[in-house]
């Protein structure tokens, strides 16, 4: 048993109305909701403090003035092969993700947990996309029976995705597809020539796909809200994790959190590492939250009336197994033995790239921070593959370095002239695909291994199965098929075979659903057994979807911070 030397610092300057545990993209908007309506509000974040513009230390930074210009040494890849892997990790992005050595876990099963602990969390990081989950979605995995039925549908959730949408910014078009719901945008980024030439060939070789601009959270026309933030229009350096000091995209740093600050409620407490929550038997609910200072290893208890996990998914895990009591030995609200069971992922594992002839007459201006997409077009009114679940297909076109072989001389004036012109046409695909949360998919504590602050460390048991090889193969097939109709040529399969959780987009654990024998969380993302502690993050997802997730966390934030706030006026938490 660990024994805690505990500062409570006075229980009344402990407590609050509400405790948020995270600041990262569902953090932040469960702080913005609740501080917007008069909570007095602790967010707890185990990383450093991060303050917009101030923090960003590479953000106007040229090549030439980075030591290794944006390489990595040798010395750093070898003492960091998990973090080095992922997408824009860089010498420029470092500081904004988790070294190896800082925070270990066990890989029961290969899984690469990307984790960016500051505030902000890894809202600083993220690739950005903004798709609504579709009613197919949602209704998927019950009408195909991988799964089981969500507890709210897209009527239910399409209030809060345009809330959402109209305060973070959403550039896109609105295409009327069924597979992508149209939201609340402000215009796009255009497409380059190369671009559009494939979606002219998809659209009149393939009728059931469409290849449209995506959607995504980068400002390209301020709105009053925007500018209320202090955000300005994106332009287009696509440095982005670097940190914006624009604004232009969104993160908790420079938008949800500033504005739950200016309300004058907020507390944002960082080197909190939260070690579990307090469950009182006697009152029959959560009452606060205890916490590890990262640097001293004191610990703290924070108390309120109403609690938000928002950690990232597999951390949210973490903390609900490790808040056991007498009522709940297993974990927190887990009396069905189902948390951390279900886990799920987004496979990222195939591409294919092709050349492009023509249009060397043609360019592009700026350094576009979005890209095109294809809509799921796979098992949607009815299964249609010998798989279940579809795909997002994320593609570009860019012009590529010259070929050297072409140049007339290697040496002089006119050799370097003639590597200031480009090089010919690339396209590229590569899928996201949904993926099937089974039991067996899961997380749990060890039990004699822990961190550095005695917390047991996380087993992953996470892996790929039969249905996702079978989306691969037809991922690779299909799109290969849809750019030789372009007229591409040189095209390339890949499937890099990478391990589960790279994608940055694990999910599950703690699901939503109506029967609290199959679930954890209801409808409005409470805890069944614990109804004064939400769970808005990844964890709370019942299924995967194909389409980036990080609005439908938003969304799910939102409208739970707002319920909670309700249900707090007429004292039933």
């Amino acid at each position: 048993m660990t024994t805690f030397n505990i500062n409570s610092g006075g229980v009344a300057q402990n407590t609050f109305d509400a405790i948020v545990i995270g600041s990262g993209i569902s953090g932040g908007w469960a702080a913005k909701e609740l501080c917007d309506h008069g909570l007095r509000t602790l967010v707890l974040e185990r990383g450093r403090n991060v303050e917009h513009i101030k923090d960003y230390p590479t953000a106007t930074k040229a090549p030439w003035e980075f030591k290794h210009r944006g390489q990595l040494t040798k010395d750093f890849l070898q003492e960091n092969p998990l973090i080095s892997k992922a997408a824009g990790f860089s010498e420029d992005t470092a500081h904004f993700f988790i070294k190896d050595k800082d925070h270990p876990y066990i890989q029961e099963k290969p899984f690469d947990w990307i984790r960016g602990y500051q505030v902000g969390g890894k809202s600083l990081t993220w690739g950005r996309a903004c798709q609504r989950w579709s009613p197919f979605e949602f209704t998927a995995p019950e009408r195909y029976g991988y799964g089981m039925k969500w507890p709210i549908d897209y009527d239910t959730i399409a209030p809060w995705y345009s809330h959402v949408e109209q305060f973070i910014g959403v550039c896109g078009t609105k295409d009327g597809i069924a597979a992508m719901p149209d939201g609340e945008f402000l215009p796009p980024f255009e497409l380059n020539c190369g671009e559009a030439l494939i979606q002219k060939s998809i659209r009149e070789n393939f009728k059931d796909r469409h290849l449209v601009h995506a959607r995504w959270a980068h400002i390209t026309e301020p709105k009053p809200i925007h500018l209320e933030q202090g955000r300005v229009k994106c332009v287009a350096r696509n440095l982005c994790m670097r940190g914006c000091p624009f604004g232009g995209y969104f993160s908790s740093v420079s938008s949800t959190l500033p504005w739950a600050k200016k309300t004058g409620h907020l507390t944002v407490r960082p080197f909190s590492v939260v070690h579990s929550i307090i469950y009182d038997e006697k009152k029959g609910k959560a009452t606060g939250v205890r916490v590890i200072d990262a640097n001293t290893k004191e610990t703290t208890d924070f108390f309120a009336s109403v609690i938000f996990v928002n950690a990232s998914a597999l951390n949210s895990n973490l903390v609900l197994l490790n808040s056991t009591s007498g009522r709940f030995p297993n974990g927190l609200g887990n009396d069905n033995g189902l948390l951390g069971h279900y886990v799920g992922f987004h496979n990222y594992r195939a591409s294919v790239n092709a050349e492009l002839d023509g249009m060397e007459d043609k360019y592009y201006f700026g350094r576009n921070p979005t890209e095109p997409i294809i809509a799921n077009y796979r098992n949607l009114e009815k299964q249609d593959t010998d798989y279940v679940g579809g795909f997002t297909t994320f593609m570009g076109a860019h012009r590529s370095r010259l070929d050297e072989s072409r140049c007339t001389e290697t040496i002089g004036a006119t050799y370097k002239e003639q590597l200031t012109e480009p090089g010919g046409w690339k396209v590229y695909m590569y899928m996201q695909g949904e993926t099937i949360p089974k039991a067996a998919n899961h997380v749990r504590l060890s039990k004699d291994q822990k961190d550095q602050w005695g917390i047991p460390l996380l087993v992953m048991s996470v892996g790929y199965d039969d249905n996702d090889e079978k989306m691969i193969k037809d991922f690779l097939s299909q799109s290969t098929a849809m750019l030789e109709k372009a007229g591409c040529k040189n095209i390339q399969q890949h499937d890099n075979h990478q391990a589960p959780g790279l994608d940055i987009h694990e999910q599950g654990g703690c699901r939503m659903g109506k029967d609290p024998a199959t679930s954890l969380l209801n409808e409005h993302n409470q805890l069944h057994h614990c109804p004064n502690v939400f769970v808005t993050d990844g964890a709370c997802m019942t299924s995967t979807g194909n389409q980036s997730p990080s609005l439908l966390y938003m969304a799910l934030t939102a409208r739970a911070a707002n319920y909670a706030v309700s249900e707090l006026k007429k004292r039933n938490l």
